[in-house]
């Protein structure tokens, strides 16, 4: 399908997909049928938002760039309950354990994710088959100048963490809309990085995830009646 030439092509888009459960999406696109009982549910996942990114025009190019990178846009499907709640922390990009302490915010990988987001609801509710999950209606995000912030401050602490060569310390807790969780097939994945003193250790890969308590004020903040 390729990428679309605007934002309000990629509008058109999403709004065309837009209640559709994932069975209909899947056999329009001429994917295989869901098989809920052979697939994991992480696999399952993964192809929720593949399924959903080809049928935006994704490419699925470099990992260091936006899904759409001539729009700078980035899409993300948002799992959510029947209450239109983000059932899940939405995962941005890994965590660059050894580019951290010498990449300011700006030019982070993340920064660029999150500069632009077309975000895609997708029901999510457990007792419901993932064929007959339905696509909900999508909108663009970009941070404001607070949410900005705690990113930027979210990631900086992070990044000291990491400088400090305290990985160890890199857990779930740590900040406000962002978190970091082991990002890896299985717990037995490792990988290099230097420490602060220079030596080489292990380190299991984690990612950058939104917490669902932020995503859930941008679900508020764009289904918002306007203002009288």
């Amino acid at each position: 399908m390729g990428e679309p030439a605007s934002e309000a092509a990629l509008v058109a888009r999403a709004t065309a997909i837009a209640g559709l459960s994932l069975g209909e999406l899947a056999a329009r696109l001429g994917w295989p049928a869901w098989d809920d009982d052979t697939a994991g549910g992480t696999r399952r996942k993964g192809r929720v938002g593949q399924l959903v990114e080809e049928a935006l025009g994704a490419a699925g190019g470099s990992s260091r760039e936006p899904d759409l990178p001539t729009l700078g846009i980035e899409i993300k499907t948002l799992p959510v309950g029947r209450d239109g709640v983000p059932r899940e922390t939405t995962f941005v990009c890994t965590v660059p354990l050894n580019e951290l302490a010498s990449t300011s915010f700006e030019d982070s990988v993340l920064a660029r994710r999150l500069a632009r987001v077309l975000f895609v609801p997708v029901e999510s509710e457990p007792d419901l088959a993932f064929a007959q999950r339905r696509i909900g209606a999508a909108f663009l995000w970009s941070p404001s100048p607070l949410q900005q912030a705690l990113l930027r401050d979210d990631w900086e602490a992070i990044a000291r963490v990491v400088a400090a060569g305290d990985i160890h310390r890199l857990d779930a807790r740590l900040g406000v809309a962002l978190q970091t969780r082991p990002k890896a097939a299985h717990g037995g994945v490792r990988r290099i990085v230097v420490s602060e003193d220079g030596e080489l250790t292990w380190a299991q890969p984690r990612g950058f995830y939104l917490r669902r308590s932020f995503t859930a004020e941008l679900v508020r903040e764009a289904y918002a009646p306007p203002p009288q």
